[in-house]
């Protein structure tokens, strides 16, 4: 019989919730404030790009951190740090602030999700990965499905958005974030297991962590996978916005993909068992590459919310799985390290895939942002494959 779920893992799956609702309130809902503040679409994805640029320089320091201290207390700062930035965009004046509290935000996210992960990897075992990663991840799609919805839900009621909305909403993310201090309290008194498999004293350069057979692969899969939620998050209420459909409509669109993510997520560790990792990244990347071609052609919401379930079903698989291969890629003693490497991947997408998709939606229109975003995933699966 299967263990059930060890206690310290439901408090952070707890927290997980918590602040993922937090945190995709808020990003969607800075966008809608950005456009009350006038911002075009290029503005947009260079708002969207500073989420992910303060945690490109300390990603590395963090998992390092992580591996020779304790995870935990990083997982409560995250927590910290998410409520500060939500309640200083719903204060921000202008679309300088939006993006300076738009890096703090990122910096949050970044701290919790390494602390979560390396305690994950820390007391797990190599053949539970699969399933708490998994369960990780479902529940950071169940954030995803949350916030989105609460957002949409406030904005709509009050009319629409607007800067008084938006501050509501974002003050809403905050309250979630500061939720989740106390649950990692608990976090912070459990001592830390042992790795085994490890070599004491010896600290792998970045580079040499990036080199392990099967990482650079599975940090590229990973970074587009989340960069591609992330340009969904940011540009589907602009496609709401140009077709006339509210706000509310559009916060459902989003936790629908969420809600995908969520079922595929539960089911990542029997389909391990049936296909194998790497085909599942494969067609996680591939299947994502397709769907998301065909969301700015049509205006139909049912039409969008069909493409967006298969989306959100593929975009799903692929997260959980790329946690668990470059952990296992690397010596126990520097799996939090390795895990940093993986976030720093996707901050740099985060900022590299926005940006660049807000050049091309500025020049081209808002589909050549999906389209750019298809062709980096069809890249991503090749990669996986060719590896």
């Amino acid at each position: 019989m299967r263990r059930s779920i060890p206690g310290w893992l439901v408090r952070l799956l707890v927290c997980v919730a918590l602040t993922q609702s937090a945190l995709n309130l808020s990003r969607p809902v800075t966008s809608y404030r950005a456009l009350a503040l006038g911002a075009d679409a290029r503005a947009i994805g260079l708002i969207t790009a500073a989420y992910a640029v303060l945690p490109v320089l300390v990603a590395l320091p963090l998992g390092r951190l992580a591996d020779r201290w304790r995870p935990a207390p990083l997982v409560s700062a995250g927590a910290v740090l998410l409520a500060a930035g939500s309640a200083l965009l719903g204060a921000a004046p202008g679309l300088g602030a939006l993006a300076v509290w738009s890096a703090v935000l990122g910096l949050g996210h970044l701290s919790f999700m390494v602390g979560g992960q390396t305690l994950i990897a820390q007391q797990s075992s190599d053949n539970q990965h699969d399933q708490y990663f998994g369960l990780y991840a479902a529940v950071t799609s169940f954030g995803q499905l949350v916030g989105p919805a609460l957002g949409g839900l406030v904005l709509s009621v009050s009319d629409g958005p607007s800067l008084t909305s938006t501050t509501s909403s974002l003050q809403l993310a905050a309250g979630l974030a500061l939720a989740a201090v106390p649950f990692t309290a608990s976090l912070s008194a459990r001592r830390r297991r042992q790795p085994t498999r490890s070599e004491p004293g010896t600290h792998p350069s970045a580079w040499r962590i990036l080199r392990s057979p099967g990482v650079s692969a599975g940090v590229f899969a990973s970074l587009m996978l989340l960069a591609a939620v992330d340009i969904l998050t940011a540009y589907l209420p602009v496609i709401g916005e140009e077709n006339g459909i509210g706000p509310g409509v559009i916060g459902a669109l989003l936790s629908l993909r969420a809600a995908a993510s969520i079922v595929s997520r539960l089911l990542v560790a029997p389909m391990v068992r049936t296909w194998g990792r790497i085909p599942l990244i494969v067609v996680s990347s591939a299947g994502s590459a397709i769907t998301v071609v065909f969301l700015p052609i049509f205006a139909s919401p049912v039409v969008l919310a069909t493409l967006l379930v298969v989306a959100g079903f593929f975009l799903g698989i692929g997260q959980p799985l790329t946690m668990t291969q470059v952990v296992q890629a690397v010596p126990a003693q520097v799996r939090g390290a390795a895990l940093a490497m993986r976030l720093t991947g996707n901050r740099l997408g985060q900022v590299a895939v926005p940006a660049a998709a807000g050049v091309v939606a500025g020049a081209a229109g808002v589909a050549a942002a999906f389209l750019l975003t298809a062709a980096l995933l069809g890249a991503a699966a090749w990669g996986v494959a060719r590896r």
